[in-house]
């Protein structure tokens, strides 16, 4: 499998992760507004480092769960209902208010690095959600639990996050100055993105049956 295209489908998959506005991606841009875009990217960078080992733990337990398709196919269902549900929010339900109350209070750069890596690490939804993302993957031929393989969908995650989070930090300006249109088009694009990853998840679990 070309390492490339593996790095790319990581990169992707947790773009797909970090698009909605949650701690992480609010902090950080709160952060740069308030104290300059190094320590933004230093948060950023400590964020990124629990990312790689979360992703690759999850990567590990998917590994596993190969081996177990019984467990796979609850889980699969379990993640159906999930997506379902998430697309429903962002398309019907999703208040447009993007900017939460966050107020940092820490000023050194190595403190915003160690909080990065803190809240990351309380942050567990990733872990789940690349366990299922790389079973999915794998299973249609996408992805391989190879050493190499690994790595390179991990380092995909790790830059992904980087990246989403570095938009957040440059463009929260413009993305706190949408207007109520501009905002409710993002939710239709994340619910969009949802829905397919549902619709992929129901075609796998019917093709099982």
């Amino acid at each position: 499998m070309n390492i490339t295209f593996i790095f790319f489908l990581g990169l992707f998959v947790a773009l797909i992760g970090v698009v909605p506005p949650g701690l992480l991606n609010m902090t950080a841009a709160k952060i740069s507004l308030k104290e300059g875009h190094v320590r933004g990217i230093m948060f950023s960078i400590g964020v990124c480092i629990i990312v790689f080992v979360q992703t690759y733990l999850a990567s590990i337990f998917a590994k596993y769960l190969s081996n177990h398709a019984e467990v796979i196919d609850i889980l699969q269902r379990v993640a159906f209902v999930i997506f379902v549900l998430i697309t429903v929010y962002y398309l019907f339900v999703a208040k447009q208010q993007l900017n939460p109350h966050i107020e940092p209070q820490i000023r050194s750069k190595h403190s915003r690095f160690f909080q990065g890596m803190f809240l990351s690490s309380i942050n567990v939804f990733p872990i789940p959600y690349q366990a299922y993302m790389t079973i999915t993957l794998a299973s249609i031929g996408w992805l391989e639990f190879d050493m190499t393989s690994i790595i390179s969908y991990v380092a995909g995650a790790g830059m992904g996050t980087f990246v989403m989070l570095y938009m957040y930090i440059f463009f929260f300006d413009k993305i706190k100055n949408k207007s109520i249109t501009s905002q409710k088009s993002m939710n239709y694009l994340i619910g969009g993105i949802t829905g397919i990853i549902s619709i992929i998840t129901l075609i796998n679990i019917i093709k099982e049956m």
